[in-house]
Parts: C-alpha cells; sequence; structure tokens
C-alpha cells in the first residue's frame, strides 16, 4: 500500500497534493491504518496531512434520529460538503491551508474550535466513513478501502469502549444506527467497486 502511494504521488503535478481516501465500516481500522501508512510515508520524506473525518461529525441531535436511525444517519452524520469545500480540496490544489473549523465527535453536544494549518503538503491522507459516496469519489487520486467483516469489526468496538458507550449500549448503537446505515451505504454506493485498492484488515 505505501508503494501504491507513492507511485501515484509521481503522477500529479508537484503544485498540488495527492489526495487519498481511505474509507471503511465503523471499526474496520481506518484509522489505526491510516497512521500506520502516514508514518510510512513520512519515512519515505513526504510530507503528509492526516485527516479524520470524525471530526466533521455533526452532534447527536442532527445525526441521531430513533424513528429511521440508519437512513438519517447515512444521510446526515457528517458534513461531507463543508469538509471538502473549506478543508480537504483547498488543501488538495494548494497544498497548504489554514481554517478555523466547528469540530465535534461521536459523544460531543456542542462543536469545538479546530484550526487545521498545514504547509507544502505531498499527500494527503483522508480516513472515514461515508467517504466514496457517490458525490464525493471524484474528489479523490487513490482510494482505499479497509475490508473488514461487520463481526470483527464489533468486537472491536467493544473492546476498545467505541464512543465511550457500555458493551450493552456499544451492541445496540452498532445494530442499529451504524451498521445498518453502513449496509445502505454498501448497496447504495458501491464503496468497493468504486476503490483503487482493497486493504484485508480482519484479524483482530
Amino acid at each position: 500500500m505505501v508503494r501504491l502511494v507513492i507511485n501515484a504521488h509521481t503522477g500529479v503535478p508537484n503544485t498540488r497534493a495527492l489526495l487519498v481516501g481511505i474509507s471503511g465500516i465503523d471499526a474496520s481500522g481506518k484509522s489505526f491504518v491510516s497512521a500506520k501508512l502516514a508514518n510510512a510515508l513520512r519515512s519515505n520524506l513526504l510530507n503528509v496531512a492526516l485527516i479524520s473525518a470524525d471530526d466533521w461529525l455533526n452532534l447527536p441531535e442532527v445525526c441521531i434520529n430513533p424513528e429511521n436511525p440508519a437512513e438519517h444517519f447515512y444521510q446526515h452524520a457528517l458534513r461531507l460538503d463543508e469538509m471538502f469545500t473549506r478543508l480537504v480540496v483547498p488543501l488538495r490544489n494548494q497544498r497548504s491551508v489554514d481554517v478555523l473549523a466547528d469540530c465535534g465527535d461521536a459523544r460531543a453536544t456542542v462543536h469545538r474550535k479546530h484550526c487545521y494549518n498545514f504547509r507544502n503538503i505531498d499527500v494527503v491522507l483522508l480516513e472515514g466513513i461515508f467517504l466514496f459516496k457517490s458525490g464525493c469519489c471524484g474528489h479523490f487520486d487513490l482510494k482505499i478501502w479497509i475490508e473488514c467483516s461487520f463481526k470483527t469489526a464489533l468486537e472491536r468496538a467493544i473492546g476498545r469502549g467505541q464512543e465511550g458507550l457500555s458493551r450493552t449500549e456499544t451492541i445496540k448503537a452498532f445494530q442499529t444506527i451504524y451498521f445498518p446505515a453502513q449496509r445502505i451505504h454498501l448497496d447504495r454506493d458501491d464503496p468497493r467497486a468504486a476503490v483503487d485498492y482493497v486493504f484485508q484488515n480482519d484479524e483482530l
């Protein structure tokens, strides 16, 4: 995978950065794999910006709807348009960016301010769920899917106390909201068919 990214970087003009999307279902290991990849690329003297789409989650009052949890989360989990418009596309095109954004996470009740300050970036690694929706794929130079079964992902989420929930709460949230929403994504957008590389990450 490291060589894949390095080779792709040689094909883009030096006036802009290579944009790599790394996606998969919740708890598939996207963050872990992305961090390892970023370190490996830096070892090859590339200046890397690692961005988590989770920082662009909507607050629970916006993205959670008990009446239609899966479809609503699929549609409203992330502020993707704002993230691409304000941060990701300018960084890809100009290699540098200075953006103050409202960020959050799955447990946040209010947004926090976060300053993205990147200079002379060679490779942008953007990791998160739903990145390969049909309207987003065109932004990326390289798309990587982290393949992981729902069973393994749930075991990982329980093991690390995903979202700060108890075991029972984690199972309920993943089985009623997150995984059903991602099945919608798999059926509607077929992200596996859109990517350049599938990384197998089903081992616990």
